[in-house]
């Protein structure tokens, strides 16, 4: 009963933070963003000190369990394990821990994050690879999939589905999504959970806690018939029949050895203190642990709602092609309102694409920067941040955007813009203007007489008043580069 219950619960946690990455509604985060925020590297980064204790503690009682419920990159690997039993069971057989891979990758992802090269560990962050997998390759099929029903809404006269633009934000992203879900894939049909015990650095450390379980699966070699199919069917190959042995620090608690073991031989027992075995049989489906039941139980109460809100569609409103807008050189990145440095986003950004997947304006996009690989950027191409918009803010699960409110954003300054004259049309060809100071919401834009030509009206940058929104460079008429750009902050200013 408690595999059962596992798998559910896996599956509701899966499916849940899947839905967070595609959902372009922003309702979802309302319901489900705390499955995003109790995932364990971005509470780390977060200073999530209770829920990392939380999961600590969780650990040293029962095992692995996050890796086997709330992580969604092994529960991906549990799902193509499902496929593989398919083709071929009893497929497993036990392989000694790869130690000299395993801890030297783990310490090298710490010393990586310690020192400030955050784009280079996060490649193996287990949450985060399953965000850039969402987002880069689940994402655009699920929006396709809707645009096409949003056609057929459209043309029933109804707007239950609206379109959305299906873009890659990100060739590198792209990519490192592909090669990150081949390798996983792979690793997973070949030889079951090899990237969370070899690999990931969460797997590693929860391992080394495991090993200290109070409750844990045992053999018992009195009871034991050396028929293997345990050993067989365990997808952390951590099963040594051998020696009737478990390898604690790669046992996952997926629990699937005690349903195959026909013999009794395998339990859940208290390895510390002495209790009546009774309490802790697991094998038997009327005797089940209250702490751990009650656990899960708990974690299962997930309420899910959907609703789709109204979004505004760009058009040109004529016939002629209009050339495509070219990112500019911005001296410094423009980082979210709520970032409070570039430094301190960098520092706690784990890139996992949440922010990504649930910006409505498309202003979010994973940067292709080697310093900043892959961890999400602004810029305005498609559209500009509406100073009432906070979802990035409130979706983070990391602390590197920090919540903020609406009052709050439109106090923020994250950068300023910048004219560049031989672009803008009033300085290069003399006709009239004025775009970026009429759609200006701070009026930090206005335009003032050209020198020399005063019939002719320039615009002019008031620095201290710019938030760095981005309407003016996004409005901006010129192409292939805008006229107005705007330029990040090293330090974002509260006008407060």
């Amino acid at each position: 009963m408690l595999r059962k219950l596992r798998v559910a619960l896996a599956v509701i946690f899966i499916l849940s933070i899947t839905a967070l990455f595609l959902d372009f509604s922003g309702c979802l985060h309302h319901y489900l963003g705390w499955m995003a925020k109790l995932q364990f590297l971005p509470a780390v980064m977060a200073s999530s000190f209770l829920l990392v204790a939380f999961w600590i503690i969780v650990t040293l009682l029962f095992g692995r369990v996050y890796c086997s419920v709330v992580c969604p990159l092994g529960v991906m690997q549990d799902g193509f394990n499902f496929v593989a039993r398919k083709v071929k069971k009893n497929r497993f057989s036990f392989v000694k821990e790869n130690k000299w891979v395993r801890y030297p990758v783990f310490v090298l992802f710490v010393v990586f994050m310690l020192v400030g090269l955050n784009t280079l560990a996060i490649l193996i962050a287990p949450y985060s690879a399953y965000g850039r997998i969402a987002n880069s390759l689940l994402q655009p099929v699920y929006i396709f999939i809707n645009n096409i029903f949003a056609g057929f809404a459209e043309r029933a006269g109804s707007y239950s589905f609206y379109g959305v633009d299906v873009w890659v934000k990100s060739s590198v992203s792209l990519i490192v999504a592909i090669v990150t879900l081949v390798i996983v894939a792979f690793l997973a049909l070949r030889r079951g959970r090899t990237w969370c015990n070899t690999i990931c650095p969460v797997g590693t450390f929860l391992g080394f806690l495991s090993r200290f379980a109070l409750l844990r699966p045992v053999i018992d070699a009195d009871k034991c018939k050396d028929c293997r199919k345990c050993e067989r069917n365990c997808k952390a190959s951590c099963i040594d029949i051998d020696n009737h042995k478990i390898d604690a620090s790669r046992c996952v608690a997926c629990m699937d050895c005690l349903t195959k073991c026909k013999f009794d031989a395998l339990r859940i027992r208290n390895t510390r203190f002495r209790l009546n075995p009774s309490v802790l049989a697991f094998s038997d489906e009327r005797q089940v642990d209250s702490s751990l039941r009650s656990f899960l139980a708990t974690s299962a109460m997930v309420g899910v709602a959907a609703a789709v809100h109204a979004q505004e569609k760009k058009v040109d409103g004529g016939l002629a092609v209009v050339e495509d807008k070219q990112i500019p050189h911005r001296d410094v990145p423009l980082k979210p309102a709520g970032s409070v440095s570039v430094a301190n986003f960098s520092k706690r950004c784990t890139g996992c694409q949440l922010c990504v997947s649930e910006c409505p304006n498309h202003v979010l996009r994973p940067s292709e920067e080697l310093g900043s690989l892959l961890q999400p950027e602004m810029s305005f191409e498609r559209g500009f941040c509406r100073p009432e918009c906070t979802r990035c803010s409130q979706v983070c699960p990391s602390g590197a955007i920090r919540p903020v409110t609406r009052e709050e954003k439109t106090d923020i300054h994250i950068g300023f813009a910048v004219v560049v004259p031989d672009n803008c049309l009033p300085y290069s060809e003399g006709v009239v203007c004025g775009n970026c100071a009429r759609h200006c919401p701070s009026e930090a834009i206005i335009m003032v007489p050209k020198p020399g030509a005063d019939a002719v009206m320039i615009p002019s940058v008031n620095e201290e008043r710019c938030i760095g929104c981005g309407a003016c460079e996004y409005l901006c008429p010129s192409r292939p580069f805008s006229a107005i750009y705007v330029n990040g902050r090293t330090h974002h200013v509260n006008a407060r």
